[in-house]
Parts: structure tokens; sequence; C-alpha cells
């Protein structure tokens, strides 16, 4: 059981989705968050909510969109001056972008994709560890997906910019580990999020609940998974629990990714 008692942690993409959820967790665990999402509407939502269920825990706000590297610097700098220290970065937010053949890919969509899955994390990493090492370490936990360890039809930009957060991810552990900053990347699969939900209107307009469920009788569990799933495993890449995990992209998918090329 992740103690985070004290802890102060940074989730991008906190407004909804597995941002939400994990905040959700890292509070229920004693953490006080920074919450950073472009979406200063949703972010309040989430702010208001998670008040309510952790009064124990404090929670900051912050609007910021991760593609600007000032916005980045600012929600680092703002968690700073608010509790005193960062102890870890959960680097979340991203975008799908859109679903093409390659060839057909929107180059202006692409750079969208790099500039948030890719500039964001390798920005929030940048101001982060520099606190981390003033506070004698911590821990990154990195957002890749199932997409970053293998391809995924029709998602050229979001499959490429995955994999390269697992290598910016494996990078950050060779150099920063003497500092006692571990840094991991999650691979989550087909959990239940807005974006995955959208993803599934994308491939079935007319149904997209029936889409979601020929996807879930694909997976060893029968079901897709649940934000919640993720957000513990995050709180324990987090916490000091985590004695020696770094440099590693987990797959969190119901063991699905385990199968392809071999149905």
């Amino acid at each position: 059981m992740a103690n985070l008692k004290g802890k102060v942690i940074i989730v991008t993409g906190a407004g909804m989705g597995l941002g939400l959820a994990a905040a959700d967790v890292l509070a229920s665990k004693g953490a006080n968050v920074t919450l950073v999402d472009y979406n200063n509407e949703a972010l309040n939502k989430a702010k208001t909510e998670l008040e309510a269920k952790y009064p124990e825990s404090k929670f900051l706000t912050v609007t910021a969109d991760v593609s600007v590297e000032e916005n980045v610097k600012n929600y680092v700098d703002a968690t700073v001056r608010e509790f005193g220290k960062i102890d870890g970065l959960y680097n979340n937010a991203g975008i799908e972008g859109k679903q093409a053949p390659l060839i057909e890919y929107d180059i202006e969509v692409f750079k969208k994709v790099i500039d948030i899955n890719l500039l964001g994390v390798y920005y929030g990493m940048k101001y982060v560890i520099p606190e981390l090492q003033k506070n004698g370490g911590g821990r990154i936990v990195n957002v890749a997906s199932v997409g970053g360890i293998r391809g995924v039809m029709n998602q050229t930009a979001y499959v490429a910019t995955k994999h390269a957060v697992a290598g910016m991810t494996k990078n950050a552990a060779l150099e920063y580990g003497k500092d006692n900053i571990l840094t991991n990347a999650i691979a989550p699969g087909a959990i239940l999020t807005p974006m995955v939900a959208e993803a599934f209107h994308q491939v079935n307009p007319e149904d997209p609940k029936a889409a979601e469920k020929e996807y879930a009788s694909r997976n060893p569990t029968k079901r897709l998974g649940d934000p919640k799933d993720v957000g513990s495993l995050v709180a324990y890449l987090l916490s000091d629990e985590n004695g020696y995990v770094s440099g590693q992209v987990i797959a969190i998918d119901g063991g699905e990714s385990n199968m392809y090329g071999n149905s």
C-alpha cells in the first residue's frame, strides 16, 4: 500500500481521464497535488470534487498548455511557491490526434501530436528534474501507451510520439538515477477514458459501444481497463515503496499486448 503522505505530486492532464483518476488515488494516499490542464473548467471541477473527498490533502490548479515551454515552467514554479518542494511528476497530458493511414495523415495534426505528447513530456522533465535534485530525489512517471511498445493501425503520429516517450524515459533513468530520481513509463492499453471512448466513436460512429464491446472481447480479461487500475500503479511508482524500479515501460493492458502477432 503506497504511502504518499506529505508528498507533493504534479499531475498533468488532470481534468479528466487517467490524470484525474491518478490524482484521486494519490490524494487518497495523502499526497498534495498540483492539477494541471489546459481546460480550466474541467480543472476547477476536478479540484472541487477532490477537495470534497480528501479534505486533508491540498490541491493547486494551474491552467497550462504543456506544449508551451513557458507554461510548463510556470506550473513547476507555481508548485514550488505553493508547497515548497516537488516529490514527483505524473507526466500524463496527451492527445490521440486522428486516425488515418500514414501517407494520408494531416501534417499539422501530426505536429500538434508531437508538441503535446513528446515535447510536453520533455518540458515536464526538463523543469521538474532540477527541483527533484534539490529535494534529494524523487519519482517521475511518464505516460507512453501500448502504442509505445507496438504499432497501432492508422495512428502513426500517436505511436511515434509514444515510442519517443519510452525512449526519453529510459534516458532519464540512466542520467538521473545517481540523484535518486527513478523514472518510469506506463503503457496503458484500452482504458475507458473519454479519449478512448472518442476513438471507438471514430471506429464506429453509428454504434461506438459495439466497437468497445468488440475490442474488449479480444482482451484476456474480457473487459476494458478502469482508470483507477492505472492510478494504483502510478501511485506505487511515485512512492518511496518503489526503491529500485527505473527505466521501465510497464504495460497495463490486461495482458493483451502479449497476444499481438500471435492471434
